[in-house]
């Protein structure tokens, strides 16, 4: 079992920066690929970005690519999401996940087995 408790989100300006946290409890978190998901309002979750175990691999989605930084501290049971660039666009509550299996692009958020409860991150243009 892993319990996940997301952190860091708000408001900000567009052209801003957040630092999203998701701290883990569970001794295996080290074997689990981490995710980030995102859902706006009337829209369905969607991936944003991954990260395996060891976090030597990342996966981003498009759209956040070269904008948003994942990176984990196993020892600190804490996975990191550096988000810079943010447009009015990325405004959205944002889900930490946690994956047992599958390969890092399995992005379906019903490839995740764990969830937080979500923070809430506004992009005001």
């Amino acid at each position: 079992q892993v319990q996940l408790v997301e952190s860091g989100g708000g408001l900000v300006q567009a052209g801003g920066s957040l630092r999203l946290s998701c701290a883990a409890s569970g001794r295996t978190f080290s074997s689990y690929t981490m995710g980030w998901f995102r859902q706006a309002l009337g829209k369905e979750r969607e991936f944003v970005v991954a990260i395996s175990w060891s976090g030597g691999n990342t996966y981003y989605e498009d759209s956040v690519k070269g904008r948003f930084t994942i990176s984990r501290d196993n020892p600190k049971n804490t996975v990191y999401l550096q988000m810079n660039s943010l447009k009015a666009e990325d405004t959205a509550v944002y889900y930490c996940a946690a994956a047992q299996f599958g390969p890092l692009g399995a992005t379906g958020p019903f490839n995740y087995q764990y969830w937080g409860q979500g923070t809430q991150v506004t992009v005001s243009s």
